[in-house]
């Protein structure tokens, strides 16, 4: 089986390549979330297969969030049947949720911290090259709280209120002087709200304002922080 492996821990990487070597697989490359991409998002034909599975991390460089399971969502929009496993300490809900959308033959995410053992993990490898699904239970029982939660409860008490003062149109320096806090610190309350609001940069978008929208549309009334 050809492999190629996303991972930007250098031992864990070596670990699950003399590990996949040692069961017969080709371990054909160690690429990056970006590189991934771009290697093996070109489109397939003479000179350029596919591998037979893709084993990445979620949070790689350079931000360390959620690069390797942005590139399996990319990867697998480009070409549907290539088979992803997602190896990871984290569950990344929001992408999690959308590369599980889909069809979900030939896909795995399974916890590091949680595979009892080598076999297991090989167990899951043939699985998913061989078309099968593999989620961790957790994986599971995180997407479908996920799932049932509403929308602002995915903010923390202090998100929801920078949020309700953005809503009041205050600028983040407005924002700090009203909390008592630096502007550092309202900018990445404001970037994890738009993130967990899944508000993704785009060419005709105003971030800013979209999260305002979500707020005025759930929330009770503008004045409630509950």
């Amino acid at each position: 089986m050809r492999i190629v492996i996303a991972e930007d821990s250098v031992l864990l990487l070596d670990g699950l390549t003399r590990l996949l070597e040692s069961e017969g697989h080709e371990v054909v490359g160690h690429r990056s979330a970006d590189e991934a991409v771009a290697v093996l998002g070109r489109p397939t034909g003479p000179g350029n297969t596919l591998p037979d599975l893709l084993v990445t991390d979620v949070r790689m460089p350079p931000t360390h969030t959620d690069e390797g399971l942005r590139a399996a969502v990319h990867l697998r929009s480009l070409h549907p049947t290539l088979p992803v496993l997602v190896l990871s300490q984290y569950v990344e809900q929001r992408y999690a949720s959308e590369l599980f959308a889909g069809d979900v033959r030939s896909l795995g995410y399974l916890l590091k911290d949680r595979i009892a053992d080598v076999d297991e993990l090989l167990d899951a490898v043939g699985r998913v090259a061989g078309g099968g699904t593999v989620i961790d239970p957790e994986v599971v029982a995180q997407l479908l709280a996920r799932a049932r939660r509403p929308v602002l409860e995915r903010l923390t008490a202090r998100e929801r209120e920078v949020l309700a003062l953005m809503a009041e149109g205050r600028s983040n320096a407005a924002i700090a002087e009203r909390l008592v806090v630096g502007t550092a610190a309202v900018e990445k309350h404001v970037t994890s709200i738009l993130t967990k609001l899944e508000l993704t940069p785009g060419a005709d978008d105003h971030r800013r304002v979209l999260a305002v929208l979500r707020y005025l549309e759930h929330a009770p009334h503008r004045g409630d922080l509950s």
